[in-house]
């Protein structure tokens, strides 16, 4: 009895041991993952009451923000961060709702698993513990007046200006977590001189970032006026307040293509966010240079600059551990994939396998072919290019390709011309709605104080929609669409549920050029066990053009072990 009794006071005093370490730990958790919340110094903001003009179109005081006839949201703010971020706030929290549903419902996507969703939860958390001390005050007030209106219903993640805070890192996490983030492969260029129709710059980009149809839907034209820094404009959709793609009143144009990373081991600065400090700072390619330097990243981007003083776009190519600005060897014009060109990474090891492992160099070698074929290039140019869904020397390489300049999935494009302040930025779907032109000159004296409704773009320069878009090939890739998730829905479930073989076939004939379409079906035959089926059409997606090396090698792992067994 007396053993008994030592053995429970020994268990009891281990239990409360362990109990109080436990608690120790999710105490000391708690307090390094804290972010706390800036302090602004002037809150009259908060009193501003948004006013409801007409459907779609609401105003505080000058701000607004309104849907235009061509589905594109367009809103004008003006003021320092924190006014600008209770304003943003205010003006689109209903956005804002529904683009945090679509992703948060897109990362449910992608990782199904309520277990793993939540050990991310806190690895991104413990991960970016210090994310605030990388932004600048500026842009933290902004981003916490913005969070201020954020729904509700996400708090169980976090608060809320801890999550829209991380929101601006989203395309960093990415990289932090798998080396590949949701966006596929951007593609860009910038010409001038002889290589343009007038001389002057000419800029074209696919922003290939996706996250579900439903988290493109809504795209913000944004057009600031910061107390502090010059005018512009940008692309990006409700709660992003950094730059994806944006052009400066100076003629200055920013936009960002992710590069394969070091492992990063710390938050640091968001990229967009870089992007962002120098679109509204910096009025030529050195300035930018200059505030690129300064900030501490902790992913490896290209930043396409453009710039009307110089009359010439150049890259920042910037990493973790080193920045450096890359000039192009071409008179007049400049190319950027998702690889780095500049000679401080000719030797570097990440750099020479992403340009061997993915579907950069491809992509970098279509875009040069393509501006070759023009020796003047329009607007009209640029839009056909951005445009194009072929692979080398026009070759079919199916519909979605990640190695196509366009791969049907971009969030958005856009087309600079910084000399006359005109961008046009593509509706939807992805960039194949029409090219809408913008004069930023037009905006910026129309803008502030607007009470009537009317429309800001320029229709007569606008580009009409692809014609694609009403074609049969474009419903077959709806169709292509459709068929693939029910199909790799049915490869996973549990339950065996059966595709037809008239599905199949239908599948197959939507976009018979593609090589995941014959992947799609040999992993569901997989599943089913038929190992015959699925090696015949594991060789069949070997027969097409393959996206990347990784992609060709995992064709070839499941070819090899079904024939083992």
């Amino acid at each position: 009895m007396k053993t008994l009794k030592k053995i429970w006071r020994w268990t009891y005093r281990i239990f409360f041991v362990f109990l109080g370490l436990f608690l120790i730990l999710v105490t000391w958790f708690y307090f390094a993952v804290r972010i706390e919340a800036p302090v602004p110094k002037n809150k009259e903001v908060l009193k501003l009451e948004r006013v409801t003009i007409a459907p779609d179109f609401y105003t505080i005081n000058n701000n607004w923000l309104k849907k235009s006839e061509t589905g594109l949201w367009e809103m004008y703010v003006e003021g320092d961060g924190f006014e600008r971020g209770v304003i943003e706030g205010k003006l689109n929290k209903e956005l804002a709702e529904k683009q945090e549903i679509a992703f948060v419902g897109q990362i449910r996507k992608l990782v199904p698993s309520q277990w793993m969703l939540s050990y991310l939860k806190y690895f991104i958390a413990f991960f970016n513990r210090n994310l605030d001390e990388y932004v600048t005050e500026e842009y933290q007030l902004e981003i916490y007046g913005e969070s201020l209106y954020a729904s509700d219903k996400f708090d169980f993640m976090a608060p809320k200006y801890h999550r829209m805070l991380n929101y601006h890192a989203a395309h960093d996490i990415g990289h932090a977590l798998q080396d590949k983030n949701m966006a596929v492969g951007c593609t860009s260029f910038g010409a001038w001189g002889d290589k343009t129709s007038d001389s002057t710059l000419l800029i074209g980009r696919n922003f290939d970032f996706y996250a579900g149809d439903a988290f493109a839907e809504n795209k913000i034209i944004n057009f600031i006026k910061p107390k502090s820094g010059y005018r512009l404009m940008m692309v990006s959709w409700a709660g992003m307040i950094g730059t994806l793609s944006g052009m400066n009143e100076k003629g200055l144009t920013v936009t960002i293509n992710a590069s394969k990373s070091e492992i990063p081991t710390s938050a640091a600065t968001p990229i967009s966010l870089v992007a962002r400090e120098i679109l509204q700072y910096a009025k030529n390619i050195q300035e930018a240079f200059e505030i690129a330097k300064k900030r501490k990243v902790f992913v490896s981007e290209s930043i396409l600059i453009g710039s009307v003083e110089d009359n010439r776009t150049a890259t920042i190519e910037k990493t973790p551990s080193r920045t450096e600005l890359f000039i192009s060897g071409n008179s007049d014009y400049i190319i950027c994939a998702n690889h780095y060109q500049g000679d401080v990474f000719k030797n570097d090891a990440i750099n020479n396998e992403n340009k061997l492992k993915s579907s950069s160099l491809y992509r970098f070698n279509r875009m040069t072919q393509l501006l070759n074929r023009d020796s003047s290039l329009t607007v009209f140019d640029a839009a056909y290019i951005l445009r194009n869904r072929q692979g080398m020397d026009d070759k079919e390489i199916g519909m979605g390709n990640e190695k196509a300049l366009n791969q049907l999935n971009a969030h958005h494009a856009v087309i600079f011309k910084p000399a006359a302040l005109l961008v046009w930025v593509s509706a939807n779907p992805y960039q194949l709605g029409q090219f809408v032109c913008y004069d930023l000159h037009k905006v910026f004296a129309e803008a502030p104080g607007l009470k009537i409704k009317k429309e800001l773009y320029e229709k007569e320069l606008s580009i009409p929609a692809d014609s694609f878009l009403y074609s049969t090939g474009y419903r077959n890739y709806v169709t292509f669409r459709t068929y693939r998730e029910l199909i790799n829905k049915a490869s996973k479930d549990k339950k065996k549920t059966a595709v037809s073989d008239k599905q199949i076939q239908d599948f197959i004939n939507s976009n018979p050029e593609y090589y995941e379409t014959y992947f799609v079906v040999a992993n569901y035959y997989k599943s089913r066990e038929n190992n015959g089926e699925a090696i015949k059409y594991y060789k069949m997606a070997l027969t097409k053009e393959i996206t990347t090396v990784q992609e060709k090698e995992a064709i070839l792992h499941n070819i090899n072990e079904l024939t083992k067994n």
